[in-house]
């Protein structure tokens, strides 16, 4: 059962939805801080200003529809339930995640992840939208975007805004004709195949996760106007054919060399994720094995590492030592 929360409480959590407590602004939806009356901090949403004026709950709707029936998962936003204003309009109270977006981790922090900060971030992205491609009948999120995918008070990245998923039932009706049914995401993130409602499928979010895969190895705006391939599928995917991953990777970081391989095979797997052919792009599955093989490669090398120029300190210590006692002898 879905709790109701009384919205003069949310009204006081926010100071009467102040702007000093906005932390997030979209297309569909205001989202701000609140502190509950038990002193539990919170994410209230709201529907975006044009959308409360025309009454238009859809996108909220849908939202709570999807997070109400998902079952409670580690890497996907949790939900706390609802409430309404006096005008009908709907609100979502959903967990807080007090470190923002990976959106602004990337692209306004001034302290750049480390590599294997950046792959576990991934790894966390993926099994989010696998949590969603497994669920029967599966849930397509259509709007897998930076900005959509939040840091708790622990750094683990979750995904959220569930306006525009649909779930996927094999006898879909793709005459309908509503915001829902139509094709909807980010440009940018948007994948090209997706004309239709009849292009509907896994295939569509597994490219917006590539994009999202690019952007978190490069760093770079997936529209970047200064580029003369602005698109970052058009300027990263040459290079990375080409074999020019430094060139890709955040610059702002020397790339390990014992983290090439690693970085490199990534790479080829986003790659794949924004193939042009549908048919070529993996699973969610199939990209956490790929993934999650290559940093296992990693951890077993690092210590390898490591013990060898342990190894070459204490040796050079220990020459060190004997010339010494034989010089005082």
């Amino acid at each position: 059962m879905i709790k109701e929360f009384d919205y003069k409480e949310l009204e006081e959590a926010t100071q009467g939805f102040s702007p000093t407590h906005l932390i997030g602004k979209g297309s569909h939806g205001l989202v701000y801080k609140g502190a509950l009356q038990d002193g539990k901090l919170v994410a209230i949403k709201k529907p975006s200003p044009g959308l409360q004026i025309l009454r238009d709950n859809t996108k909220i709707d849908n939202e709570i529809s999807m997070l109400s029936s998902l079952p409670q998962n580690p890497n996907i936003i949790s939900f706390l339930g609802t409430s309404h204003d006096s005008a009908m309009n709907k609100v979502l109270v959903m967990e807080l995640m007090p470190n923002g977006s990976l959106h602004d981790l990337l692209h306004v922090s001034t302290m750049p992840p480390t590599w294997p900060q950046r792959l576990e971030m991934a790894m966390q992205i993926a099994r989010a939208v696998q949590f969603l491609h497994e669920e029967k009948p599966l849930v397509v999120h259509r709007d897998i975007k930076s900005a959509n995918i939040l840091f708790d008070s622990e750094w683990n990245a979750k995904l959220a805004d569930f306006g525009l998923a649909v779930r996927k039932n094999e006898n879909i009706d793709h005459s309908r004709v509503d915001s829902l049914s139509q094709p909807a995401g980010t440009i940018g993130y948007l994948d090209p195949c997706y004309t239709t409602p009849s292009k509907l499928s896994t295939k569509n979010d597994v490219f917006s996760f590539g994009v999202v895969l690019l952007e978190v190895l490069s760093t770079s705006k997936v529209i970047d106007l200064s580029r003369t391939r602005t698109h970052i599928v058009e300027w990263a995917i040459p290079l990375i054919k080409k074999d020019r991953i430094k060139e890709v990777c955040d610059s702002r970081i020397e790339l390990p060399m014992c983290m090439e391989g690693t970085i490199r095979h990534i790479l080829r797997v986003a790659a794949r994720c924004v193939s042009s052919r549908e048919d070529l792009r993996p699973s969610m599955q199939q990209i956490i094995i790929d993934i999650d093989k290559h940093r296992a490669i990693d951890r077993v090398r690092v210590p390898i590492w490591s013990s060898l120029l342990e190894s070459v300190v204490l040796i050079r210590r220990g020459r060190r030592s004997a010339s010494r006692f034989r010089g005082a002898n």
